[in-house]
């Protein structure tokens, strides 16, 4: 029992943190930012595709440079549409989602899918670095925990420098930035490009560490994430980013957690979507009635007074 206990934790943690560059990315493009970018399943879709083309080619650790190199560029082309061509968020991130999906097909070519059972990839290369150690049964879980934490010291000093501290002016008060001398198209762009680049390298990880890759493995992901994301600030609360951040990927894990869990009730592979559904529910409207809880008291005390009287 508590051995599969532990093994639920394990494969939760390890699946939570590969998702949790997804959720960071949007926490840097909506809570940062301001902007809801629905290109994320296809830019998942698209870093999972690179590196797994790179990694069969034989380059396991340039397919992660890659992959981000693709996702900045998928951000790039939303932010222009979004900046330079008046078209709205919304409908730029769902153009970009849709473009990709011809492209992803076309990177893994022509197929939708790409099998890696014999490929080296970046978590092979550490299962045998650390062959010899005690940590040779998670190596997975070793090269996530280092991935995540240097990407969220990294955004976490980011968003302290004078060009972070402009995007996160720009999703405050726009206007006001440009009164200030910022370009916010500029801000926007780099905060797009950045935020693509790590859903793009979430997407690579869950490829390699899979070792396949579908053309539907990005599929629902920008919801997975924006519930990753509500959760985590549930728990974590407001605070500074550094919080906020770790609050993401905390956010991230408990989703996996829950999802690892109502898998082991075997439900039906339809059933799972409906899941996630109601955990995006649940993680959405909780603030909400957490906010709302103080009125109902009173309401129902009122109407229980009535009823005395």
């Amino acid at each position: 029992m508590i051995t599969t206990i532990l093994g639920l934790g394990a494969t939760a943690l390890e699946l939570g943190l590969i998702s949790s560059l997804t959720v960071l990315a949007l926490f840097l493009s909506y809570s940062m930012l301001n902007v809801c970018d629905l290109s994320t399943d296809g830019c998942f879709t698209l870093g999972a595709a690179v590196g797994a083309v790179v990694a069969l080619a034989g380059h396991p650790y340039l397919s992660i440079f890659a992959a981000m190199g693709a996702g900045i560029l998928s951000g790039f082309v939303t932010a222009i549409l979004q900046t330079k061509m008046g078209i709205d968020s919304l409908l730029s991130g769902i153009i970009v989602n849709t473009g990709l999906y011809s492209i992803n097909i076309a990177i893994m070519g022509g197929s939708s899918l790409l099998n890696m059972n014999k490929t080296d990839t970046i978590f092979t290369k550490a299962k045998t670095l650390l062959s010899d150690t005690f940590m040779s049964t998670q190596y997975r879980l070793v090269v996530v925990i280092v991935i995540v934490a240097v990407v969220v010291a990294a955004m976490t000093w980011f968003l302290k420098t004078r060009i972070g501290l402009s995007i996160r002016a720009t999703g405050n008060n726009p206007d006001m930035v440009k009164s200030s001398s910022i370009n916010p198209v500029y801000t926007t762009i780099i905060g797009l490009c950045l935020s693509n680049s790590l859903t793009a390298l979430s997407g690579c990880l869950l490829a390699q560490s899979q070792k396949s890759v579908n053309i539907t493995i990005g599929s629902g992901m920008v919801t997975i994430a924006l519930a990753s994301l509500l959760i985590g600030n549930a728990f974590m609360g407001k605070g500074g980013i550094g919080k906020r951040a770790i609050g993401a990927v905390l956010g991230a894990f408990i989703f996996r957690l829950v999802y690892t869990i109502a898998l082991r009730f075997n439900l039906a592979a339809y059933m799972l979507k409906l899941v996630s559904s109601v955990i995006v529910i649940i993680a959405i409207s909780g603030p909400y009635f957490k906010k709302r809880l103080p009125e109902f008291k009173r309401m129902r005390e009122a109407k229980k007074g009535a009823r005395n009287a």
